[in-house]
């Protein structure tokens, strides 16, 4: 392992990929696209869309007493403060919440909406 230095060792300055070394500057895309995934900002970004989405849908009265889960297998899950919120939620507003949901996640297959208590 010749690295041009006397013990071997690297200079901090090289390379240290083991894929073939990039000629010329790299695009701004990429880098911040490294820099998202390493610092977990897209899933940041991501709940934080479900948290929008969710208090929009639900409306304030809701959404103060409930706290997104997350999205799973197209599933959207919502914990919610007691048994009377649950209830009123699931039995009476779950499906204008539901509709409204699919319509501000555009894109996102969301199959159903389901509540825990918490």
């Amino acid at each position: 392992m010749a690295t041009g230095q006397p013990n071997g060792r690297q200079r901090s300055w090289e390379s240290r990929s083991t894929g073939p070394a990039k000629e010329g500057p790299e695009r701004l895309a990429e880098i911040l696209s490294r820099l998202f995934t390493a610092r977990g900002w897209g899933r940041r970004q991501d709940r934080l869309r479900l948290d929008e989405a969710w208090a929009a849908a639900a409306g304030p009265e809701f959404a103060r007493h409930t706290r997104v889960i997350g999205l799973r297998r197209g599933v959207f899950e919502v914990e919610v403060a007691n048994a009377v919120v649950r209830q009123e939620l699931a039995h009476f507003h779950k499906r204008r919440v539901l509709d409204a949901l699919r319509t501000k996640l555009a894109g996102v297959t969301i199959g159903d909406l389901k509540f825990r208590s918490g």
